[in-house]
């Protein structure tokens, strides 16, 4: 630590900081625009000229070390009459389009203009024109001719979303920000440049003039889209949301949010959003009923079944997208009518699921610590399009020496350095841990050799895995989504947990849908006796109540899941969205998103994360959770008495939350058989994920959700003797898709990538199992 003085007040920071750290710490305003805490120091706007005494002209602050004796000041007249002079300049071809400029109101420029600009400008000559560039259907770039250089926007994509897409080209007053060859912005964290951009050059285009800021109401909420739980504020204008951005919390999401959070609200009012309860009727005809008529049928109905066939041909189905409090009253009204066929987890295949990982999974660590690891594996999960947020915290990990490993099935790239890659079929993922864990043995590892594994020969690629995670101090292995929905994931998480204890490692899961870890704590998975919702969707049940769930493009079988939903004697649908179950529902029932009712989240780490309704409920909508209550009242069952969502989440966390965490693995470890043919593997693109997502009209225009097709390598595609522009036939034991082909040498050898979550692949059934694909 060094000592300085900056306006007469001294303080301290750690050598090596900038001056306007140290001046941010005493509450000291530096006027800047191209610093940002986050971004590498570029000092390109000089804003921040202050005076520093003995020095022989004012010296950027965000550039200058800070030093012992160090005497600065920011307000005196050397450093005023730099910071109004860099204004001038900065003023001399920025146009006087304030009124129109989404930016107004909001703007780093507008209000430094206030403090440090002229009454009026000396300037006479022309001022220069940018012409918009494409950057894609989420920014839009129509008033670049603001722009000021100051780089936040490349500094970002190269730091933070880990690519390069745009950058700067031509000189002097003649520079442009660019995308190259006139290519679209595709990362997954974009529209964090419109937070940084200090001026109005990169603007929201689903927001564009739609509302100005002033106008709008800030309120706090949770992202339910991924596991992470990112804060949000979200803005309103007359009940209706018209723009999210992030809150700033450094614990958790830091001061980014992923696109899929930002711009997901576009999908809340669609014209497929239900706006009454609907009921059909004996000739299969949609009618609106009132909230009376309708919940009196529901009643009726699960009452028949109920007194025809017991309780347990009822089941229940939710969403990890729901909150905490409507799976808990899932539950408990299943439970109350006399069935344990409750659960939420709709793409888990693995019947032992739960007989293998008894306890509530969760990451193991806080997010932080996930951030300071110095030794990562992660097995069978496409980060990037899972997890962005803690991807990119591990893109920060990465560039301090943290070697990051992966055992998958699509190399995709992370966007970081790997150390170390195995990429096999999906069915080969246990053995693939078993031959790290052989070499970690052999490396001289703690702990034994399962008697199963003798025979295990360690790749190369796996010694090296072990190696590398041998030599850490602080070590983490973390299972994604497909290795949890793998229909072998006890087996993958007792190899994993093995090759855990090995290196003296943490075990975590990184699990999907904003609040998996809020769904075992609320008790909305079957106990002993009970069906999963795989089982419930494979062997038909009488009667269905589906909570938030999409399950034809939300269960690992939609196909299937539609047939068996068609077949059974009643269903119910607590939707959004009309065209999520008007194929297979008796009744439906409007309620509402996140955005319209309180709840809770608990995210990866364990983190209780309530929040309020930020927006009126639409039309007839209502929240689930007291949708739940009052259909539990009309059963007369008990329990269900609550008359807030508070009292309902208080109940679920009793006794705390940490206590009840738990990565413990109770399933043996062994290897897997191995398959011939070819083998699906089935990601779901990050625009596909859950159904408000897959209604957001700009996300459905980006190139992450653009029609599937079948990825194949190289090396599989002349196996097959197919072109890599041809289209192909493919079968499953289910059905078959007529698909474009894509050569992909990051698919495993004798895989065939296929996204999930379309229409178009609905036919082919589940993620896993072998495919046939010939030329069409």
């Amino acid at each position: 630590m060094v000592e300085l003085t900056i306006d007469g007040i001294k303080v301290e920071a750690p050598e090596g900081s900038m001056v306007i750290q140290a001046a941010h710490k005493l509450g000291v305003f530096v006027p800047h625009f191209c610093y940002h805490k986050k971004l590498s120091v570029a000092a390109n706007c000089r804003m921040c000229l202050v005076d520093v005494e003995k020095a022989p002209k004012a010296l950027p602050a965000c550039a200058t070390p800070v030093t012992n004796g160090m005497i600065v000041h920011t307000r005196s007249p050397k450093a005023i009459a730099a910071q109004k002079s860099v204004m001038e300049f900065l003023l001399i071809n920025h146009p006087l389009d304030c009124p129109v400029c989404d930016q107004g109101g909001e703007c780093q420029l507008q209000d430094l203009a206030v403090g440090y600009g002229a009454s009026a400008s000396r300037y006479q000559e022309e001022k220069r024109v940018v012409v918009a560039k494409s950057m894609g259907p989420l920014i839009s770039t129509d008033g670049m001719q603001r722009c000021i250089h100051c780089t936040r926007c490349i500094r970002f994509g190269q730091e933070i979303g880990g690519i390069m897409e745009i950058g700067m080209v031509n000189r002097g007053e003649h520079s442009e920000i660019t995308t190259f060859v006139g290519k679209a912005v595709e990362s997954e964290l974009s529209g964090n440049m419109i937070d940084i951009c200090p001026v109005g050059a990169l603007l929201s285009k689903p927001f564009k003039f739609s509302a100005r800021t002033w106008e709008m109401a800030r309120r706090r909420s949770v992202s339910p889209h991924d596991s992470l739980g990112a804060n949000l504020v979200v803005q309103t204008k007359l009940d209706r949301v018209l723009r999210v951005v992030p809150f700033e919390n450094e614990d958790v999401n830091e001061c980014w949010i992923s696109d899929r959070d930002r711009y997901s609200y576009e999908g809340l009012y669609t014209p497929d959003r239900l706006a009454h309860p609907m009921v059909k009727g004996e000739d299969g005809q949609w009618r609106e009923a009132s909230w009376t008529d309708a919940l009196q049928v529901v009643a009726q109905g699960l009452n028949t079944v109920r007194e025809q066939f017991g309780g347990n041909q009822i089941g229940g189905i939710g969403s990890p997208m729901a909150t905490t409090e409507e799976l808990a009253l899932l539950a408990r009204l299943m439970r109350a009518i006399g069935s344990e066929n409750v659960d939420f987890r709709l793409r888990a295949t693995d019947p032992a699921l739960d007989q293998a990982i008894p306890g509530v999974p969760w990451l193991g660590m806080s997010v932080a610590e996930f951030g300071e690891l110095d030794r990562v594996l992660v097995v069978g999960s496409i980060l990037r399009k899972e997890q962005p947020l803690l991807a990119q915290r591990l893109r920060q990990a990465a560039k301090r020496g943290t070697q990051i490993f992966f055992i998958d099935s699509a190399a995709e790239d992370p966007l970081f350095p790997v150390a170390g890659r195995i990429t096999v079929a999906p069915s080969q993922l246990p053995n693939a841990l078993a031959e790290v864990l052989v070499a970690l043995s052999q490396g001289g590892a703690e702990g034994r050799v399962p008697e199963g594994f003798s025979n295990v020969q360690a790749s190369e690629a796996a010694r090296r895995i072990a190696a590398g995670l041998a030599s850490g101090q602080r070590v983490g292995v973390f299972l994604g989504d497909m290795a949890m929905a793998s229909n072998q994931a006890g087996l993958i998480a007792a190899n994993a947990s093995e090759v855990a204890k090995a290196a003296r490692a943490t075990l975590g899961f990184l699990s999907s849908g904003g609040n998996t870890v809020g769904g075992y704590l609320a008790g909305a998975v079957p106990a002993r006796g009970g069906l999963t919702a795989d089982q419930m969707l494979q062997q038909p049940l009488k009667a269905y109540v589906v909570l938030h769930a999409e399950p034809a493009l939300d269960a690992d079988n939609g196909a299937r899941a539609l047939q068996v939903l068609k077949s059974a004697s009643f269903k119910v649908a607590l939707t959004s969205f009309r065209s999520a179950a008007e194929d297979w529902a008796d009744v439906m029932l409007p309620i509402s998103p996140f955005t319209e009712t309180s709840g809770t989240f608990v995210n990866i780490e364990g983190r209780v994360q309530s929040f309020k309704g930020v927006a009126a409920p639409h039309a007839d909508t209502r929240p689930a959770w007291k949708v739940l209550r009052v259909l539990g009242n009309l059963l007369d069952l008990q329990g269900f008495d609550d008359e807030t969502s508070e009292s309902v989440r208080d109940s679920v966390m009793v006794g705390g939350v940490e206590a009840r965490l738990s990565n413990q693995v109770a399933a043996q470890p062994g290897l897997a058989a191995p398959a011939s043919g070819l083998e699906r593997v089935a990601d779901v693109p990050i625009y596909r994920s859950d159904a408000l997502v897959r209604r957001s009209e700009p996300l459905q225009q980006t190139s992450a959700s653009q029609p599937p097709r079948a990825r194949m390598s190289a090396g599989t595609l002349a196996g097959l003797g197919i072109g890599p522009d041809a289209a192909v036939r493919v079968r499953s034991a289910q059905g078959e898709a007529v698909l474009p082909v894509l050569q992909d040498d990051t698919v495993a050898p004798g895989c065939v990538r296929i996204a999930t979550a379309f229409n178009e692949t609905l036919a082919l059934g589940g993620g896993s199992g072998q495919l046939t694909v010939e030329r069409v």
